[in-house]
């Protein structure tokens, strides 16, 4: 039971950064615009995604500059 529950808890864990990977910026302009310009009704669920988007968005930001500062290589 422990072995599937961890192995089941890898898959979400795999899953969420294949999310937040490819979906960040996406979701960081767009909730914006639904709210906004489209008068979609405030959601607390697009609002926790928007803030864990932005958050990424200045932890890149933060090491790129972090890593410029160093003299390290910027890309991977």
């Amino acid at each position: 039971m422990k072995k599937e529950l961890k192995r089941e808890l890898r898959h979400l864990y795999g899953a969420a950064i294949l999310f937040f990977y490819y979906l960040k910026l996406p979701l960081l302009i767009g909730i914006p615009i639904l709210y906004i310009f489209l008068d979609y009704e405030r959601n607390i669920f697009l609002d926790i995604l928007w803030l864990i988007s932005l958050f990424l968005i200045l932890k890149d930001i933060f090491v790129l500059l972090k890593r410029f500062k160093n003299g390290e290589k910027l890309w991977r």
